[in-house]
């Protein structure tokens, strides 16, 4: 045993655990912590950021693009909330994001004293937003407590993880067992029983459908081996994109799914929740519903399936593969031929969107990362930006937390130095984690920010002025010059108003070693509405 701190005693588990890098905003709850970092900063270093919403984006980032886990440090109270849109960000998306939280002296805790940073119940706050949430009452607890996060944190359902100490203890002594690096889980393996009538179903079909969603991210190689052996379309949602390299013969876009729906007759869900399908596109006695999920009581949400599997992805993907064998194409090819025909024409609705996109698409390498805010841009690209690899497209899934992009694109470039990162933004989400172009700065992070500026929250903009009779309100926006503001951060910042222009400045910024913002200046008016892909009517059942 070593005699350390409890701030300490924290660093010593994230270093054993492999965490090598954290985001944060220091403060007095978090003194010891930081001293530590300090201490140890040939085996950790922090980047520190000026905003708590921003610290916990790049944590998001960070893990939502490598699988590993993004660690970050805020200030009790004031600071957590700061955090929270984040963390609920990283539970919708099944990120492992661990937050580490200061907190008010022990003796004080929900004693209503009105001490800084005081919140009631903020341990029971933060459980409500993360998959495991505890308080670590003395150091020599720390590494049984850091053990149970970072178990928490890669196993099962994976969702972020919140522990905190209590200003009084981060700087106590006590002797404290050195940590260790947890041992990893065995992946949990389907039962062979459902997994074979699963198979069986499959084979039989007529008309099978794969649907995959972030639940796959890890298991890449084996759903391109489940569609070779099935020969089947396997259909994303937009967490998934990326997972079947979306030039492969059985790759579809999101909206595809709604087309394949109506004439399937197995269909099976592989890591996602089904939401939109099994609410929205009907059900009948023809459809046949296999889930295959590590979260047991996911599957029964939407109504109980025909087989439910509970396993990891990759485990039990690779299983079926090998048990259904080489199948015959059961869908014709003249229905595929038709199908492609009609995505394309939906997609093609959104010509303007297109013409960016396909800018964005050819200048960016294929394995660079698209990072993706609630904006025209990012929601035409869930159908008209191709996605070659897992994990390189980042959507904030039903959370839809406008404003996140930035951030989260900083902790993308960090996790990924050697690779490209664009993000996209409106006018009116930029400004939401603007202040870290301070950081992007500081650090010379060198991530793309193309910025969409019609100078109005657009899709607000749009619905009042089309389904209320024109009664605009609060959403028309008046901006920065944000170029200007750009360079006065010290990012290299330029502006157009054509496809063709954007085309010029991104080869101009992917050349440039450190931040880059590009606006794109358009009209609302010239840019269709997407929301023929997401709100399809219901093609089965009554």
């Amino acid at each position: 045993m070593v005699e350390m701190t409890g701030g300490q005693a924290i660093v010593d588990s994230l270093i054993a655990n492999g965490i090598d890098q954290v985001f944060g905003v220091p403060g007095a709850q978090l003194d010891y912590s930081f001293s530590a970092m300090y201490d140890r900063s040939d085996e950790i270093s922090i980047i520190h950021c000026r905003h708590e919403q921003g610290a916990a984006y790049m944590a998001y980032g960070f893990a939502q693009s490598t699988g590993k886990v993004g660690a970050f440090f805020v200030v009790p109270g004031p600071g957590l909330l700061n955090a929270c849109a984040a963390i609920s960000t990283g539970y919708a998306c099944n990120t492992p994001m661990l937050c580490i939280s200061g907190q008010i002296p022990s003796a004080k805790i929900n004693g209503k004293t009105g001490q800084l940073h005081e919140i009631r119940d903020q341990i029971e706050i933060a459980a409500k937003i993360t998959k495991h949430a505890n308080r670590i009452d003395t150091p020599s607890d720390t590494p049984s407590a850091m053990a149970r996060a970072f178990n928490e944190l890669t196993s099962g359902r994976v969702r972020p993880v919140e522990i905190e100490m209590a200003m009084d203890i981060m700087p106590m002594k006590e002797y404290v067992d050195p940590a260790k690096a947890i041992m990893p889980r065995a992946p949990k393996k389907p039962k062979e029983k459902t997994l074979k009538k699963a198979a069986e179903l499959l084979k039989n079909a007529k008309r099978p459908l794969v649907m995959i969603g972030g639940g796959t991210l890890d298991a890449s190689e084996e759903v391109r081996e489940l569609a070779t052996r099935l020969k089947a379309p396997v259909v994303p949602t937009v967490n998934a994109l990326g997972v079947l390299d979306a030039r492969d013969e059985h790759a579809y876009p999101p909206v595809a799914g709604h087309f394949f729906w109506k004439d399937a007759d197995v269909v099976i869900g592989i890591g996602t929740r089904m939401a939109i399908p099994m609410e929205d596109w009907g059900q009948d006695d023809n459809l046949t519903i296999i889930r295959m999920d590590i979260d047991a009581v996911e599957m029964q949400v939407f109504g109980t399936p025909d087989v439910a599997i509970e396993c990891d992805a990759a485990e039990g993907v690779k299983a079926l593969s090998a048990e259904i064998g080489d199948c015959e194409a059961k869908w014709p090819a003249d229905t595929i031929g038709e199908i492609r025909r009609e995505i394309e024409k939906e997609v093609n609705i959104m010509a303007p969107q297109v013409e960016y996109l396909k800018v964005i698409r050819d200048e960016l390498p294929e394995d660079g990362f698209l990072v993706n805010d609630l904006t025209q841009m990012g929601y035409a690209s869930r159908d008209a930006f191709p996605v070659y690899h897992p994990r390189t497209y980042l959507y904030p899934s039903y959370q839809g937390t406008l404003g996140h992009s930035y951030a989260t694109g900083l902790g993308v470039q960090v996790a990924n130095p050697d690779k490209k990162v664009v993000t996209i933004a409106g006018d009116g989400g930029f400004l939401f984690n603007v202040q870290e172009m301070a950081t992007a700065a500081q650090f010379n992070i060198p991530m793309i920010c193309i910025v969409f500026n019609d100078n109005a929250y657009g899709n607000v903009k749009r619905i009042q002025q089309r389904s209320h009779d024109g009664r605009v309100i609060a959403s028309d926006l008046q901006n920065p010059d944000f170029v200007a503001l750009g360079e006065s951060f010290g990012v290299k910042s330029a502006r157009t108003d054509s496809s063709e222009g954007l085309r010029t400045l991104l080869k101009d910024a992917l050349a440039h070693d450190g931040p880059n913002l590009i606006e794109v200046t358009m009209d609302l008016a010239d840019i269709p509405a997407p929301w023929h892909l997401y709100f399809r009517p219901p093609v089965r059942g009554k």
